[in-house]
């Protein structure tokens, strides 16, 4: 058998590749999580792994999509182009799944809002270290792990949280890859209009709600006892995210 090479090994999951595949721990959801992962391959959309079952550990096999993810991402948003890219990806996304008819019987990772038969599958967790890059462009997208029915703009609201962004310079300059302080009213401008929305109106207030709304799924996992929220409470995480959305509505005029 091939090696294994380590891509993650953290407290609540170890990630693996192995040739030309990845090995992911299997939970309740991942059979509803790889139908999905199968329409978006039966409709033709070329962006995110396939699944290939599981294997006698099991653990789920998905493709590997060869490029950079994880911290890398950062950069490749900071131009104009990655940016754009990155929104009309999404956008990509959304599109593919739309008619995506969940299995008999689907199940769903817990938080986050319930079904949404106006809305989508969003992804979840469509921050730029979860899209796979190659030459500053975006080619796939991975880590399913929050893939639930939804409504578009929790996917929107998510990401422009980290690709506006709605932090402060210092953090911006200092560990997002900004050169200068950025100008957040046009990047969040550009994402929308790359995304095809035709108004950024209502967005800030999106933001602010979704990452509130994160703060509290976060304590609610934690006190059912999931991982990797009940270590996050442990360490305060969730006083750091009261932070966050505290910092944007204070600073809304610079989105605004």
């Amino acid at each position: 058998m091939e090696r294994e090479e380590v891509l993650q090994d953290g407290a609540h999951r170890r990630v693996v590749r192995i040739g030309n595949t990845v090995r992911r721990p299997a939970q309740p959801w991942t059979p509803t999580t790889h139908a999905l992962l199968a329409h978006l391959e039966n409709v033709g959309f070329a962006h995110a792994p396939r699944p290939l079952g599981f294997d006698d550990e099991g653990r789920e096999i998905l493709t590997h999509i060869e490029g950079e993810s994880g911290p890398a991402g950062w950069a490749n948003v900071v131009p104009d182009d990655g940016l754009r890219a990155f929104a009309r990806l999404l956008r990509a996304y959304h599109d593919a799944c739309a008619d995506f008819t969940p299995p008999p019987g689907a199940t769903w990772p817990p938080g986050g809002a319930g079904p949404d038969t106006q809305g989508v599958v969003c992804h979840g967790d469509f921050g730029p270290w979860n899209i796979v890059w190659r030459d500053g462009q975006p080619v796939g997208i991975i880590d399913w792990d929050f893939a639930r029915p939804g409504p578009r703009v929790h996917d929107v609201a998510y990401a422009l949280e980290y690709v506006a962004p709605f932090r402060d310079d210092t953090e911006c300059v200092r560990r997002l890859r900004y050169p200068v302080p950025p100008d957040r009213r046009r990047r969040l401008e550009l994402f929308c209009t790359a995304y095809g929305l035709e108004s950024t109106e209502g967005m800030v207030d999106a933001v602010i709600d979704r990452q509130r709304d994160t703060a509290a799924a976060v304590r609610q996992l934690a006190a059912q006892g999931h991982e990797p929220q009940a270590t996050w409470v442990a360490a305060g995480f969730p006083a750091e995210l009261d932070a966050r959305a505290a910092w944007s509505n204070a600073h809304r005029h610079l989105f605004e």
